[in-house]
């Protein structure tokens, strides 16, 4: 390998060291100017260096330049060729056009003519038309003046008519407020009497209340004596013998106050006394029941009653009354007591 060549920088070090250790003679003068020309040159040198590389920067900038403006010129030259085809066919277009508006005047010149003539007739129409307007306006100027007239005097009649009907309502005023007050006393009167009636009706509502309590009362009174010939005419009657044994069909110590009946299995032997007294009070009821206006218990006490009228009259085998078999499906509720020797319950 070839030895490095030594920088400029060294050689001229190595060159003033070596004048140095020569110190005196000519060939040390020599040796240190040629030590000085060297690096005078070589700063010479560098600035040359420098300066060629500015230039060719600016060299190269300037030619990188020249080729934008060539392209741009480029493209300025074909801008100018599309604005010259552009203004060609606008010359062209002009030149169609302004043929087109020089037809368009005189059309419009004849249609300005023609339009002076229509305005004219207009003109001539519009002012005939003012005139039989204002001979119109004239007369009805004239009838509405006349109208006016009449009406004045329709306004005095109406108004004479409406004091007239004021003067009738006035007084039929004063003759409603005469009927009101004479309403409002009648009403008053009719108020007082509503009132009256109604503390007497609210008496007889609570005495109407207090008699049905009672009868309901008597009516529960009734349902337990039902209750308690129910209860009779499941026990038969059966006296003791000396042993204190029950001899059956033998008359017990009530029934040797009364004559002798004939019991069968569906009879029962009831106490005339509580006969009459359970019809006394179905003759009582029934009667309750008539004020009342109750018919279908009324019905039922009569039925009633005169069921115990056949169980106290135990001869009798036919139905006097004409209520027959309605009468016994009636009396056929469980609790109810049939006549002796019917034999139904």
């Amino acid at each position: 390998m070839t030895p490095e060549t030594p920088g400029i920088a060294e050689t001229a070090h190595f060159l003033r060291r070596f004048a140095d250790m020569m110190s005196v003679g000519q060939n040390a003068t020599y040796l240190h100017h040629a030590a000085v020309l060297l690096e005078d040159l070589t700063a010479r040198l560098t600035a040359a260096l420098d300066e060629e590389q500015l230039w060719r920067y600016k060299y190269e900038t300037i030619a990188q330049h020249a080729d934008e403006l060539e392209a741009e010129c480029g493209a300025l030259k074909n801008d100018i060729d599309g604005h010259l085809e552009i203004l060609s066919s606008t010359v062209a277009e002009r030149d169609t056009l302004k043929a087109t508006l020089q037809g368009r005047e005189t059309e419009l010149s004849g249609l300005r003519a023609e339009i002076a003539a229509k305005s004219q007739a207009h003109q001539d129409a519009l002012a005939e038309i003012r005139g039989a307007f204002d001979r119109e306006r004239q007369a009805l100027n004239a009838a509405a003046e006349a109208r006016g007239k009449e009406l004045d005097q329709l306004r005095q009649q109406v108004a004479e008519q409406a004091r007239a009907r004021e003067t009738e309502l006035a007084g039929l005023r004063r003759d409603f407020a005469h009927e009101r007050d004479d309403l409002a006393a009648r009403l008053k009167v009719s108020g007082d009497e509503l009132a009256a009636l109604r503390i007497v009706s609210e008496r007889e509502h609570e005495a109407l209340r207090a008699k049905v309590a009672s009868l309901e009362a008597k009516r529960a009174e009734l349902r337990s004596a039902f209750d308690r010939i129910s209860q009779l005419k499941n026990q038969t009657v059966e006296p003791e013998d000396g042993a204190g044994r029950a001899v059956p069909g033998a008359p017990g110590p009530e029934a040797s106050s009364r004559p002798a009946l004939a019991v069968g299995e569906a009879d029962v032997v009831v106490p005339r006394a509580t006969l009459r007294q359970v019809r006394s009070q179905f003759e009582y009821l029934a009667n309750e029941f008539t004020f009342a206006g109750d018919v279908a218990s009324q019905v039922m006490c009569e039925l009633g009653a005169f069921t115990m009228e056949l169980a106290l009259g135990a001869g009798r085998k036919a139905d006097p009354l004409p209520v027959g078999d309605v009468a016994l499906s009636i009396l056929a509720s469980p609790g109810s007591v049939a006549p002796v020797g019917a034999g139904t319950r």
